[in-house]
């Protein structure tokens, strides 16, 4: 049988979140439905509610879910009712990029998790007075009191750790940390920059400082967020706002450049200067996602001394492996995730919306 359940609907691109009755489809044989204990609000969600994106509207989004497994499809094997599960993004499993542990890059990515609003077989999840919405988004949609979710967006995680807690595992703090440890990689005494001390950008701060690198710098033009990025692990910051970047990260590396860079920003400014930054063999991770078509000139011959600049999705992380490794890391305490979190009544997803636009919340939580 349909599920009613209540969610937080885009009617269309710029328009507010709106509690609305909708209808869930019952679950398929790769789904289950979720009781959503709490959920994060990331920049995502909200560049396609303001219709940045080509998501069908009015839809369903929400993409770092966490809860309460009620009910499996027949074919699920991997969770069952009473499981906790974070949810993440889903991908088709039969790929050469599945196959080969690299599931962000999976060949149906896009209409899968962020466009299509339908599973892959056209089908709607969600519907409201008949009507079908769109849905599915990270193979979730995840802002409403139950979701419908698929089977590989679903992780099984330690049942003694709050959910709220680690919500936002999902998304943003796997981008962050999978920057650091999936592709920079950082070596003994490599110094690492990380461009944006937003919640991706002080997970990345956080990663590094679980690694053997000796120089963690942390770039913002918020000062309160600088404090807070060396609390968690930064051992240098530059405010843009008062110093010139090129300059400041110079002096820093004592003019070798830095070795690995993390762009979170999604300002083509900010990530020419951190291509320029590099030393030779460094690497810029691009994570920060302006409008697509959105270009960035390079110095062509600053490049040859081996620079690498790599794009990067969801921490390009195997989710069933990584993010339980993280959610074990927050029980012990090894990453203070709370330090970045803000809780919110789900039924004020607008007022989350207001203080993350406004720099009052770093990463807000809703919860149900």
């Amino acid at each position: 049988m349909p599920t009613t359940t209540r969610a937080a609907v885009v009617e269309s691109g710029g328009a507010p979140f709106t509690l609305s009755d909708v209808e869930l489809d019952e679950p398929g044989p790769h789904e289950a439905l979720v009781r959503m204990v709490a959920t994060g609000l990331c920049h995502t969600d909200l560049g396609v509610a303001s219709g940045g994106l080509p998501f069908p509207l009015p839809g369903v989004l929400g993409h770092e879910g966490a809860g309460v497994v009620e009910a499996v499809g027949p074919a699920v094997t991997g969770v069952a009712p009473g499981d906790h599960v974070v949810l993440s993004f889903t991908s088709c499993g039969d790929c050469r990029n599945c196959d080969g542990g690299h599931p962000a890059y999976c060949a149906t990515w896009l209409p899968l998790n962020l466009l299509g609003g339908r599973r892959a077989d056209g089908t709607s999840t969600i519907s409201r007075d008949g009507e079908p919405l769109g849905g599915h988004f990270f193979g979730q949609s995840s802002f409403a009191g139950r979701a419908l979710v698929d089977e590989r967006s679903l992780v099984k995680v330690d049942q003694d750790v709050p959910l709220e807690s680690i919500a936002p595992l999902g998304c943003g703090v796997q981008t962050g940390v999978g920057a650091v440890w999936n592709v920079l990689k950082p070596v003994t005494g490599a110094t690492i920059v990380v461009l944006g001390a937003g919640a991706v950008g002080l997970s990345a701060v956080m990663a590094a400082a679980l690694t053997p690198a000796t120089t963690i710098v942390a770039v913002d033009r918020v000062g309160e967020r600088l404090t807070l990025a060396r609390e968690l692990g930064a051992t240098h910051t530059v405010n843009a706002a008062e110093e010139d970047l090129g300059e400041a990260l110079a002096a820093l590396t004592g003019g070798q450049g830095a070795d690995g860079i993390v762009e979170t920003t999604g300002n083509v400014t900010v990530l020419r200067q951190g291509v320029d930054a590099l030393g030779a063999r460094g690497t810029v991770v691009v994570v920060g996602a302006p409008p697509f078509g959105t270009e960035v000139s390079l110095d062509v011959n600053g490049l040859l001394g081996g620079k690498r600049v790599v794009g990067l999705t969801l921490g390009d992380a195997e989710t069933q492996s990584f993010i339980p490794a993280l959610v074990r890391l927050v029980k012990e305490g090894r990453l203070p995730l709370h330090r970045l979190i803000s809780t919110y009544p789900f039924a004020d997803i607008d007022q989350a919306v207001r203080d993350m636009g406004a720099g009052k919340a770093i990463k807000p939580v809703l919860t149900f």
